[in-house]
């Protein structure tokens, strides 16, 4: 059945595409008076008061107003139809304008959802024929209607309207869409329902961002307005967080580049491998280098590494300014979310769910606190780190920041050891190599009801320390630290010559006061 519809919609459409036969030559065109010949046609001599022999040309006379173009004797019948008329020009007149558009209603009617929206867009007549409200009422009764509410009485039904009248135009059309995005939309949202104890973080996010199709572009301006829109490269999943690589693409010079914005991206699969329709772009970041300034964590012998907060990382080719990668650490927090329900425009924000409030606690805010914390880069993990029941009191809160300690300098049995070295690798077409000293820091701290407080997955480098840091060991002493408006990261290792390996020795986090106090409204 579906073949045979196929058939006949495919010999419609190139009857479509058919020019309509030229009248012979001598014969009478349609739509003129009889008895009037056309103008040229019999005359033999020029017309009286015109110079030069030419005659000056009348206008034809208005044809009647008639319901389908092209025939001046329609039926009464057609005259009162409900459906839209439009009358095209005669230059574009053609087999589709003279048929009545209850023919086309009725053809348009055994077409699926996906092609009467797609035939929508071939012209104004197929605009308004394909969004009429009787035929999206069916397709929507056909896929819904055992999903519908139904009177459960006769006075219930008696209140029950009819679906198709007293509705706005478009009605059922956007009432198809709404449901079956709404409906996709409960089903990736019960697959993050399942909480990871460990992490914080939904157990699917990954798992969903590849059933859904979801990749992410970068549109990079420069300074004269030009855009580039590249699609990623490559994605580095982990437990926490993805790194998407942008490569092989005519960058502008680094310091042409006027902003970069990243967008998520679904693109939904014809039956076709090769088309695809346009996805829908959810922003999720932007970023203005005019006023945000890169800073430098690291070097090799091709490229330099330029950090943009809050998880850019740009690699610059040595000695010629121009770009030769783009990566971004993005963390599973909302990624879902702000990959699929932002604008083109503006990224998507849901409302902040505060925990209640214990004022019988005066250090309420304070402890409580877990930390995920992972160093890795883009194909391993460096270290990783579970810790609970992390606290803070009043007497320690310095410089409008709450300290939590994670590891203790003085605590040897809380250091840890790193698996290798501290690097970040990196590819661009067919060259590759990698940074020394420099990774990424993926961090998620949730509060006292386990909901994450601060999420942050960044670039971060490591620097030798100007003193010794503990003399409980004898190998070279580094620093790494992180910051943003929310707070900091500290973080003190040792390089043990013998083992070649790090040890971390001191973690501390620092969270914003004002953070703190907006989370649980406190004021401390």
């Amino acid at each position: 059945m579906a073949a045979g519809r196929g058939e006949f919609f495919r010999s419609f459409l190139e009857g479509l595409e058919r020019k309509p036969e030229q009248p012979a030559p001598g014969r009478r065109q349609p739509g003129r008076g009889r008895g009037k010949p056309a103008a040229g046609v019999g005359q033999s001599g020029p017309g009286k008061g015109q110079p030069g022999g030419k005659r000056k040309k009348k206008r034809p006379p208005k044809a009647a107003p008639s319901s389908v173009s092209g025939n001046d004797h329609s039926c009464p019948e057609l005259q009162k139809t409900d459906f839209p008329q439009i009358k095209p020009s005669p230059c574009e007149e053609g087999l589709m304008e003279r048929l009545p558009s209850e023919i086309l209603i009725k053809i348009l009617s055994y077409l699926d959802a996906s092609s009467l929206f797609c035939i929508s867009h071939v012209s104004k007549l197929f605009h308004q024929l394909a969004n009429d409200d009787v035929m999206w009422h069916k397709i929507y009764m056909s896929e819904f209607a055992s999903q519908t509410w139904k009177p459960k009485s006769a006075d219930d039904a008696a209140l029950k309207v009819d679906p198709v009248e007293d509705r706005l135009a478009g009605h059922w059309k956007k009432m198809y869409f709404r449901t079956m995005a709404g409906q996709e939309m409960n089903k990736w949202r019960r697959e993050l329902r399942d909480i990871s104890p460990y992490t914080g973080l939904p157990r699917q996010t990954e798992w969903v961002l590849r059933n859904l199709n979801v990749s992410w572009e970068l549109t990079v301006r420069d300074l004269l307005g030009r855009e580039l829109t590249l699609e990623q490269s490559r994605a580095y999943f982990f437990e926490s967080s993805v790194v998407v690589r942008w490569s092989g693409g005519s960058f502008p010079k680094y310091h042409h580049i006027s902003n970069i914005q990243l967008h998520g991206v679904r693109k939904e699969k014809l039956k076709s491998p090769k088309v695809r329709k346009p996805g829908w772009r959810s922003l999720i970041l932007k970023l203005d280098m005019k006023t945000q300034r890169g800073r430098f964590i690291g070097k090799d012998r091709l490229i330099k590494l330029m950090h943009l907060s809050p998880g850019f990382i740009i690699g610059i080719w040595r000695g010629q300014n121009s770009v030769a990668f783009i990566m971004v650490s993005l963390h599973f927090h909302k990624l879902v979310e702000r990959s699929l329900l932002g604008s083109p425009v503006c990224p998507y924000s849901e409302p902040v769910d505060l925990p209640p409030v214990d004022n019988s606690d005066p250090e309420f805010g304070l402890h409580g606190y877990t930390l995920h914390f992972v160093l890795h880069n883009t194909g391993t993990e460096i270290m990783s780190g579970h810790f609970r029941q992390l606290s803070c009191h009043t007497v320690q809160i310095q410089r409008g920041l709450v300290e939590l300690k994670v590891i203790n300098r003085t605590n040897l049995s809380q250091h840890r050891s790193l698996s290798g070295n501290i690097k970040l690798p990196w590819k661009s077409e067919a060259l590759e190599g990698s940074v020394e000293n420099c990774c990424i820091i993926t961090l998620t701290l949730l509060d006292e009801f386990q909901k994450p407080f601060w999420c942050v997955s960044s670039p971060i480098c490591i620097m030798m320390a100007k003193k010794t840091l503990s003399f409980d060991y004898s190998g070279e002493h580094f620093l790494m630290e992180y910051q943003n408006s929310d707070g900091q990261v500290k973080m003190k290792l040792v390089w043990l010559k013998e083992q070649k390996q790090f040890f971390l020795i001191s973690l501390t986090v620092y969270v914003s006061v004002f953070k703190v106090n907006k989370h649980f409204s406190r004021d401390y």
